[in-house]
């Protein structure tokens, strides 16, 4: 077993190709929400992500087999006056979890991140995903609060 994560490169049909099944397997998961891509975004995703110059993905392979995806997206903190870089989707093929490769694709975007001048990074989970939580705090990463009197920053999102 050689594990490796490189960043994924959209023109490549075989990382496009990657990039699209990694990412149908996670939507299809209940974690990401039960249902497949539709076949616009099985289609277009690997393209309108070349299409945006702060976008970034990395795939890890278990031998030769695409094992895991992570979707990284450049944004700007404010407060910091600094890019950030948000992880928008990680996911590890259900046949390759537990080997460790979702640590290493946290690793690969914080290392994209420094090289970038990032302030922090950023993520979302799923309450209920305690798995992907424990890898999450493992590497770091905590609840969001500026006062601890007003609580944790919540996840919202408004469909168009």
């Amino acid at each position: 077993m050689t594990l490796t994560i490189r960043q994924a490169d959209y023109a490549d049909p075989s990382d496009a190709a990657a990039l699209t099944g990694l990412l149908d397997i996670y939507a299809r998961d209940p974690m990401g929400g039960g249902k497949p891509l539709s076949a616009h975004t099985r289609d277009h995703l690997a393209a309108e992500l070349a299409a945006r110059p702060t976008a970034v993905s990395f795939l890890a392979f278990d031998d030769d087999a695409p094992a895991g995806l992570l979707n990284a997206f450049e944004g700007f903190s404010t407060f910091a006056c600094k890019p950030l870089l948000n992880v928008h989707d990680i996911a590890v093929h259900p046949d390759h979890r537990g080997k460790g490769l979702g640590r290493l694709l946290l690793d690969a975007a914080e290392a994209e991140a420094r090289r970038r001048g990032c302030c922090k990074l950023t993520l979302e989970v799923l309450s209920g995903n305690t798995r992907a939580r424990g890898v999450y705090e493992a590497a770091g990463y905590r609840a969001y609060e500026l006062d601890p009197a007003m609580g944790s920053a919540l996840f919202m999102e408004k469909a168009l």
